[in-house]
C-alpha cells in the first residue's frame, strides 16, 4: 500500500493535514488530481506497483471520492495506472520487453524533438539550455540522484519546446511518463551521471550547430538501451 500520498506528490500543506489543489479555469478537480499525480509518476516518485489509495487521496486533498475515481480513469486512458475495481488503482508495471520497445520508440521522438530543434532554435535558447546543463553538472558532482533527475527531465523538456511542434512534445511527453519510473532506474546505473552530462553535452553542441542530423543521433543514442546499457538494466530489472 502506498504511503503518504501528500509527501510523494509535494503538495502543500494546510489545515487539518490535507493538501492545496489548485484549480484554474475550466479546469475540473479530477483533471488537477490528475496532474498532481500524473506529475508524481513522470518524476519517478510513485514506483510502478504503487497502490493509489482511492480515500487516502480523497481525504488528502479535502474532495470526494468522485474526481479521485474519475482523475484514475484519466490516468488509465493513458496507460500510467491498471484500475483494480474497489482496491483503487495501481501504477502500472511494464514488462521488460515492451519496456525496451518503448525506449526504442522514445528515443525516436527524442530525436525528432532534437532535430526540429536544431534547425528551429533562437540565440537566446542558448543561453537557456546552457544554464540548466550547468546545474546539471554541479548536481552530477553532489551523486544526488533525485535532484540530477529533476534537472535531466528540465533538459529534455527544454528540448521539446525548442522543437516548436506542440503535437510532437505532447506525444513525447505521454510516451516519458509512461516510462519515467524505469529513466530513473536507468539514472541510477553505474557510470550512467557521467555519461549522461557527457551526452546530453553533445546533443546542445549539435543543436547549437543547428545540425539536424548530429542532433537527432546523439539524442536517440542517449534515450536508447543499446549493448552493454541494455544487458545492464535487464540485469538490474529482473
Amino acid at each position: 500500500m502506498m504511503t503518504d500520498i501528500g509527501a510523494q506528490i509535494g503538495g502543500k500543506s494546510v489545515k487539518n493535514g490535507q493538501e492545496s489543489l489548485a484549480t484554474g479555469p475550466g479546469t475540473t478537480l479530477a483533471e488537477s488530481l490528475r496532474q498532481r499525480l500524473e506529475g508524481a509518476i513522470a518524476a519517478g516518485h510513485l514506483e510502478p506497483g504503487s497502490r493509489l489509495d482511492e480515500q487516502e487521496i480523497a481525504q488528502r486533498f479535502g474532495v470526494s471520492r468522485t474526481p479521485v475515481r474519475e482523475a484514475f480513469r484519466l490516468m488509465a486512458a493513458n496507460n500510467l495506472v491498471e484500475l483494480r475495481g474497489r482496491q483503487g488503482a495501481t501504477v502500472r508495471s511494464i514488462k521488460a520487453q515492451a519496456l525496451i520497445e518503448m525506449f526504442q520508440v522514445m528515443a525516436e521522438l527524442e530525436g525528432l524533438c532534437a532535430r526540429l530543434a536544431a534547425r528551429r532554435v533562437s540565440q537566446a535558447w542558448g543561453a537557456e539550455i546552457d544554464e540548466i546543463h550547468q546545474r546539471l553538472v554541479m548536481a552530477g558532482r553532489t551523486s544526488d540522484i533525485d535532484v540530477f533527475y529533476d534537472i535531466n527531465q528540465e533538459f529534455h523538456e527544454a528540448i521539446y519546446e525548442a522543437s516548436r511542434n506542440i503535437f510532437l512534445a505532447e506525444q513525447t511527453r505521454k510516451l516519458r511518463n509512461q516510462v519515467a519510473a524505469y529513466r530513473r532506474r536507468v539514472t541510477r546505473m553505474p557510470n550512467r551521471i557521467a555519461d549522461t552530462v557527457r551526452e546530453h553535452e553533445a546533443i546542445m553542441q549539435a543543436i547549437l550547430a543547428h545540425d539536424p542530423e548530429r542532433a537527432h543521433a546523439a539524442m536517440r543514442d542517449h534515450v536508447n538501451l543499446l549493448g552493454d546499457n541494455l544487458l545492464d538494466f535487464l540485469a538490474a530489472f529482473e
